[in-house]
């Protein structure tokens, strides 16, 4: 069996040094959208060296990227194609807000393995500190199709959409972000080489009409929306942030994503509007910590 689940939740952990630079910081920025309008002060914190903010989601390509979908493939106990690999879901704690420049230990390892029974869902986990201590911790959901069906644990069910049921009503804010031609090719100079996001012959082997974007990229581009909309643009506000990629998103779309506020908790449902409002990301969680220093949220 290409994966040995208990081989790989026995393997020991990996750890390594990794480091980042305001450059890094800014090349990551535009790679998820921001800098449009290029004047716009809100803009100029995530573009302009002088008054730069890391926003959070910086953390799953710091360093060129800390060990997360191609890093779990390269564990013990895994031996898998990578065309039939996605990325199911991705969580982000944070445990202080982010420098602009860094040097720390990422500590990565296979948390769980999941039978799904027409796939396997592998955890992978790392946790990032330096010398000042914790600075955040991230689990990477890897989405392996074909490779279920041994009898394992199936783990938790997947979370549903927030949808306006759910909640009660409509969303409390409705934005639209419009992805560019050339954002995956962008995007994949923070680290992410992955050839199903610009080889169109990669892609269709992978099942897809053409190259698809990074899905942490649209995780980055929805976290951005929720903290210029609700946070007031300050990126220490965000405490967790945690998705599942429920579909594809093609450059060149627009990306809707709805938001319902419940006290420290925001709820996200994010659709891409030119197919009808296909979901693209679901079960979408972010907790804000609008008192950081004080008491955490309770989310």
């Amino acid at each position: 069996m290409p994966i040995d689940a208990a081989e790989a939740l026995a393997a020991g952990p990996r750890s390594g040094e990794i480091s980042w630079s305001p450059r890094d910081v800014l090349l990551y920025h535009l790679g998820i959208g921001a800098g449009l309008p290029a004047t716009d002060p809100g803009e100029l914190r995530y573009t302009l060296e002088t008054r730069l903010h890391v926003l959070p989601s910086f953390a799953t390509v710091a360093g060129g990227g800390p060990p997360g979908v191609i890093g779990g493939l390269s564990m013990p106990g895994v031996d898998v194609d990578l065309a039939r690999v996605l990325h199911g879901g991705q969580s982000l704690t944070v445990h202080r807000p982010l420098p602009v420049a860094g040097t720390a230990t990422a500590t990565s390892r296979i948390a769980a393995v999941y039978d799904k029974g027409t796939a396997a869902v592998l955890v992978m986990r790392t946790e990032v500190a330096d010398g000042h201590g914790p600075l955040w911790t991230g689990d990477a959901e890897i989405f392996v199709r074909g490779e279920g069906g041994w009898g394992g644990d199936r783990g938790p069910s997947a979370r549903t959409a927030a949808t306006a049921g759910e909640r009660g009503g409509e969303p409390d804010r409705t934005v639209e972000r419009a992805v560019r031609e050339d954002q995956a090719l962008l995007y994949r100079l923070s680290g992410d080489y992955n050839p199903l996001h610009a080889d169109p012959e990669f892609a269709e082997r992978a099942g897809f009409d053409r190259p698809i974007l990074h899905g942490l990229c649209t995780y980055g581009m929805t976290l951005k929306a929720v903290v210029d909309t609700l946070f007031g643009g300050d990126v220490t506000r965000v405490r967790s942030w945690s998705t599942r990629f429920a579909g594809v998103v093609y450059p060149g779309e627009t990306l809707r994503v709805r938001m319902w506020r419940r006290d420290a908790e925001v709820r996200v449902a994010v659709s891409a509007v030119e197919r009808e409002d296909a979901p693209v990301l679901t079960g979408t969680v972010v907790c804000d910590a609008p008192e950081r220093e004080t008491a955490p949220p309770v989310c």
